[in-house]
């Protein structure tokens, strides 16, 4: 290991990945650590946005690839969507060699379609979503609750939070970027996000697919993104927001671009929606939900720092929706699950389910904090918990009340809903 490496959930899931297939690859938004993730379990490496030795990789990939894999296993290939060609040489060679654990490969951004790629990579390929730090990670949650164990023994629930609302706020703008984490300056921490934003709406949005465009559109794409986060707004009423906010004519195929391109460098990452088996006909409503990956993103777009979030608690409840969605990503990946969203016609919500490979879920609601808003919270899980038919499929493992702030975990004795404070949660 790297000397001053912390390690984080995703190395545990990596090494399983490469204990079981011939080569995974892991993808994520630029700066969120892959390459430092990968280089810790690779044991030689080649990496293809070096400038130095860019030009001359490009070339042997395109005449001598094979020269290129060459290695001690697990063998690093970085930024490899450079080359595409080496998605179907990978593969060969993983087959070739008949063992697992051979390559690792990274990217921040999904190759368009290329005539280099005739090969899916079933059998031969694994997947890891790196995203960016949870506050467990970041060493801002104490971790005295466990998702794992919350699926097992939700009655044995204690745990303590030592963030209060200026500390969450900050946390919010400051986000998961590892570089942010390790600033001793707030300023600079701060910086981390908003540059990352600039870099996106300046050259990333063009580059992930040579495709030129507005620097200032982006820009108010973004604004509107960070506006509705949280919610399920078509395109259509993203285009209505554009036109509210800014002038001039747009068109919802050109809005669809720029969102399609913002999610392959892994900038957005919606949320699917969860339909379950419910005693009555009620129509559940499938549109994805609107998420940046970290929510210092929505802040960098918005251009909020942490003073306007605490003046502005509505949108601060919004933004926080983000970052806890963000960290059950986190832990749920650990755990092999995934995260949806629930709303129904009628209007019946729920802002996160974790639901596990093994058919186990949790049913989650997000609030800032406080005894009214935890009450609103617990009343609708109640309410949704009641309309799952559990002849069909299980009763939820827990329900929760997912805070921002608060001092302690604990269950309440009326419903038994758990109230957890996203500082002192982990995998």
């Amino acid at each position: 290991m790297m000397t001053g490496y912390k390690k984080r959930i995703a190395d545990q899931i990596l090494e399983d990945k490469l204990e079981a297939m011939g080569a995974v690859l892991v993808e994520g938004p630029k700066y969120c650590g892959k390459t430092t993730l990968a280089s810790q379990h690779a044991k030689s490496a080649l990496y293809m946005a070096d400038p130095d030795t860019k030009e001359q990789n490009l070339a042997m990939a395109r005449t001598n690839i094979k020269r290129l894999l060459q290695g001690e296993a697990p063998r690093l290939i970085d930024e490899w969507q450079i080359a595409p060609q080496f998605w179907d040489a990978v593969r060969n060679e993983v087959d070739k060699r008949g063992d697992d654990g051979q390559f690792i490969l990274t990217g921040s951004a999904v190759p368009p379609p290329t005539e280099d790629i005739f090969h899916t990579g079933t059998g031969r390929m694994a997947w890891l979503r790196l995203r960016t730090m949870s506050l467990w990670e970041s060493g801002d949650s104490t971790g005295d609750v466990s998702l794992s164990e919350l699926f097992k023994s939700p009655e044995k629930i204690d745990g303590e939070s030592h963030v209060d609302i200026e500390r969450l706020a900050y946390l919010t703008c400051r986000g998961g970027w590892p570089k942010a984490t390790t600033k001793s300056s707030i300023k600079a921490s701060l910086a981390q996000a908003i540059e990352y934003h600039e870099a996106v709406v300046r050259f990333d949005i063009s580059r992930v697919d040579n495709v030129e465009r507005d620097t200032e559109l982006c820009r108010r794409i973004m604004r509107s993104y960070a506006r509705n986060q949280g919610t399920q707004a078509s395109v259509n009423t993203i285009l209505a927001d554009l036109r509210t906010h800014e002038s001039g004519t747009l068109s919802e195929n050109t809005i669809y671009s720029y969102i399609k391109a913002l999610k392959k460098i892994f900038v957005i990452d919606d949320s699917l929606a969860w339909n379950p088996n419910l005693r009555s006909k009620t129509a559940i409503r499938t549109s994805d939900t609107r998420y940046f990956t970290d929510p210092s993103i929505a802040t960098a777009a918005l251009r909020l720092s942490p003073d306007d979030l605490i003046n502005d608690l509505k949108t601060f409840g919004l933004l926080l929706e983000t970052l806890c969605v963000r960290d059950l990503r986190v832990y749920a990946d650990a755990l092999d699950g995934t995260v949806y969203h629930y709303r129904d016609k009628n209007g019946l919500e729920c802002d996160s389910v974790v639901h596990l490979r093994n058919g186990s879920y949790g049913l989650v609601e997000i609030k800032l904090g406080g005894s009214k808003l935890v009450d609103e919270g617990a009343a609708t899980l109640k309410e949704l918990a009641c309309k799952i038919d559990t002849r069909r499929m299980r009763a939820p493992a827990f329900l929760m009340v997912l805070t921002g702030v608060g001092d302690y975990a604990y269950r309440r004795p009326k419903d038994g809903v758990l109230v957890v404070p996203i500082a002192c949660l982990k995998d």
